[in-house]
């Protein structure tokens, strides 16, 4: 039903930059110094859309622009509907706010407990680490913060938030975030994990990231080795469309799995960019053959400027009603949305309960076929 993937499809190689010698490429901080940051830079590499030379014009006022050449290569430079293009390249329909849209939709300045730390859930916190990423996705969350277009200036002294934590023993999971904490340095990154592991009741530390999809040249031996030493480190990436899913990547997170690093993708659904089966699917499928369990998929957030991506819930529930059952549960991610205002995250799922009567549970497969359980277990 679905097309497979073989590795021979997907993607590698340094395409625009070929020229660039190998050690320049493959040096994560070369990729930050190179990144597409302004209009002007597209020059001579891609023409611009009216409508996305009016998203540059003002991407400086909202949510900055930036993209490596390693992520700006998976563009199809000739279409404008390219759903890597879209992710990244402002457009003139992030001007447009939705009388439901917010700066923070899900509510996290009101469990902001010390300056980056949110305390929502009882027994774990959000810390944001920095305020500063790769590249810059155009439905970001934290657009309010992210970038510092905006001027929020989140600080990057920790000790508060490390004080809260070690002072609550029912906090017992950290999730790094930010911004990205794989922008920091490998110094910095150890001492934050360091310091987190120090505190007694820490039992899980988790980071989401999209660097390794941004720019895998990132996961260096020494990264490696710091992540390895304070495992297991639970790390979630972020990847919405099978293009993005390179042999580089495979590689990053091949060198992440040696590292102690335990490995989940999350993706946002988005309209023109992966509401089809066919590339969840083919998405899902090359994250496995990754090591990379399918883990969330997201509503779109109502984040201000965001209309433009967001698919209606009723076609997201089909979707995930098309992949259970047609391939392995593991590929199946769950789909959630994060609710507006503080609720946390809602699964969201297909209705396989037909009817509950006084005696048994009547139940629908993947196929639509009917089945009886009885309620009541024996004697």
């Amino acid at each position: 039903m679905f097309p497979r993937d073989h590795l021979k499809n997907w993607y590698k190689g340094q395409g625009l930059w070929s020229d660039t010698p190998d050690y320049e490429w493959n040096t994560w901080q070369w990729q930050m110094r190179n990144r597409f940051n302004k209009k002007e830079d597209f020059d001579g590499y891609l023409k611009l859309t009216p409508d996305e030379e009016e998203g540059c014009g003002f991407a400086d006022q909202k949510l900055l622009m930036s993209i490596t050449p390693y992520f700006f290569n998976l563009i199809d430079r000739d279409d404008p509907d390219c759903p890597i293009r879209k992710q990244v390249i402002p457009r003139k329909s992030e001007k447009i706010v939705s009388p439901e849209e917010l700066l923070d939709p899900v509510g996290e300045e009101n469990n902001m407990v010390v300056e980056g730390l949110v305390h929502r859930y009882p027994d774990r916190v959000l810390f944001l680490a920095t305020p500063y990423c790769a590249s810059y996705c155009r439905y970001c969350t934290r657009s309010r913060l992210v970038s510092n277009a905006q001027d929020y200036n989140l600080h990057s002294e920790y000790d508060a938030r490390i004080k809260y934590i070690s002072e609550h023993p029912e906090i017992r999971d950290v999730l790094l975030s930010g911004g990205d904490p794989l922008v920091l340095s490998n110094r910095k990154i150890a001492e934050l994990i360091s310091r987190l592991r120090a505190i007694p009741h820490i039992e899980f530390i988790r980071i989401g990231t999209r660097v390794p999809v941004f720019m895998p040249q990132r996961i260096n031996t020494e990264l490696c080795e710091i992540l390895k030493e304070h495992g297991p480190i639970f790390m979630s990436i972020h990847t919405n469309h099978p293009k993005e899913c390179t042999i580089e990547l495979k590689e990053a997170c091949a060198k992440l799995l040696s590292s102690c690093v335990v490995m989940g993708n999350q993706s946002v659904l988005m309209k023109g960019v992966n509401d089809n089966a066919d590339t969840l699917m083919s998405l899902s499928h090359r994250l496995l053959q990754m090591g990379v369990k399918p883990y969330y998929l997201y509503q779109c957030d109502l984040i201000t400027g965001s209309a433009h991506f967001r698919t209606d819930v009723q076609k997201g529930i089909e979707l995930i009603r098309q992949l259970r059952g047609f391939t392995t549960g593991y590929a199946v991610p769950q789909y959630v949305i994060d609710a507006p205002g503080g609720g946390g995250k809602i699964p969201i799922n297909p209705d396989y309960v037909k009817e509950i009567t006084g005696t048994e549970i009547i139940l629908l497969n993947y196929q639509g076929n009917e089945y009886r359980y009885p309620l009541h277990g024996g004697v």
